[in-house]
């Protein structure tokens, strides 16, 4: 294997970047200081260049897990050349290969597996894939174009929004330095890294509630750092579902912009995990675990319990499996057929009664399996 080659270019755009930051940046906040008005730029700015990478280049293009309007799928193409992490044809055709082949050293681009350090920022040090596109795995994109047009222009329209732009911005509200400094150098060092640390962090700390098929984990805190991806265990798992954070009281306002946009008619055909699926995955993970446990215990008859365990598992299995089938049915016949509601109504009815069993098999699984929790 050929030793890898610095990638001079890249290695000057996050050093440069970050010594401005942190030197330059703070020199100015002390010697002149950053207006309210620059501050709330500021902030506006971090939630463009953030939520473009994970609501447009992430769960947009990357995954197609929602349709949007033509406007909004510019303001994020923008947003991602503001952000300076390569166009969308080759930021989607990495992360693309990063999901086909998680976790493989030699394949996958920014793998955990070789260390903390090479999947935060090492793997785009270095002329190895970093810059590459497969274009058998990007066809799709090649038909948008908006995404041509981006990736097309986009060392052009990413010099213009860091530099012109800011120091633009700064200049009406009364400091042109501090516009680029504040809105430019900062903004990019602090979004560059969160994002980052989705590659890394989100692959090293946290839970697997999910599934175990590879590094992913999902981490509260990292979600408040990432505009709500910290949820990675869950998007490894379900990788097309719009959301990543499942619960309405996850952080994750990606999707809640992805939804607000729905409302308004702006993103259409969200995609979403059916819940029987997540359900049998998050029980799958509990077996497993419960298990593990049992066969650790000493003096224990552990085929009885391991039977037993078994047993109520596959028992939920099949409750779930039932109660899916008849919310499908109902969901269906609501939907496209009006002259037969009666028997939709017939079918609501078995659905609660469905409800109603599967929280008792559930129940049931809940305590067994919490005895070797």
């Amino acid at each position: 294997m050929n030793t890898p080659k610095p990638r001079w270019d890249v290695i000057t755009i996050f050093a440069g970047t970050t010594l401005v930051t942190l030197f330059v940046a703070p020199w100015h906040a002390i010697t002149h200081g950053f207006s309210n008005a620059l501050w709330a730029l500021f902030v506006l700015f971090m939630l463009w260049n953030g939520l473009s990478i994970t609501a447009g280049y992430h769960r947009l293009w990357a995954h197609k897990s929602y349709k949007a309007h033509p406007a909004i799928r510019l303001v994020f193409a923008l947003g991602g050349a503001l952000a300076v992490q390569n166009s969308i044809r080759v930021w989607c055709s990495n992360h693309r290969r990063h999901h086909q082949h998680v976790d493989e050293p030699d394949r996958d681009p920014y793998a955990a597996t070789r260390g903390l350090w090479f999947s935060h920022i090492g793997w785009m040090l270095f002329d190895r894939d970093a810059a590459k596109v497969d274009p058998a795995n990007i066809k799709d994109l090649e038909r948008d174009p908006i995404a041509r047009w981006q990736s097309d222009n986009y060392w052009l329209l990413s010099f213009t929004l860091n530099v012109p732009l800011t120091l633009l911005l700064g200049y009406l509200v009364g400091d042109a330095w501090g516009g680029l400094l504040l809105l430019g150098f900062t903004r990019l060092v602090l979004c560059h890294h969160s994002t980052f640390f989705i590659n890394s962090l989100a692959h090293y700390w946290g839970t697997r509630p999910y599934s175990e098929n590879s590094t992913a984990r999902d981490n509260p805190v990292i979600a408040l750092l990432t505009y709500g991806e910290g949820y990675h265990n869950f998007h490894h798992t379900f990788q097309w579902d719009y959301r990543n954070g499942l619960r309405w009281y996850q952080f994750d306002p990606t999707k809640w912009l992805i939804r607000v946009l729905n409302l308004l008619g702006l993103t259409s055909h969200l995609k979403r995990t059916p819940p029987e699926t997540i359900e049998q995955s998050i029980a799958t993970m509990q077996l497993i675990k419960a298990q593990e446990a049992i066969k650790s215990i000493r003096f224990i008859d552990s085929e009885y319990w391991l039977e037993r365990l078994e047993h109520e598992y596959n028992s939920l299995l099949r409750s779930l499996e039932t109660w899916a089938e008849y919310r499908q049915q109902w969901m269906d016949l609501k939907r496209k057929d009006i002259a037969r509601q009666w028997e939709a109504t017939e079918l609501r009815r078995k659905l609660k009664e469905l409800e109603l069993e599967l929280n008792d098999q559930r129940e049931r699984w809940h305590s067994l399996r919490m005895q070797f929790a």
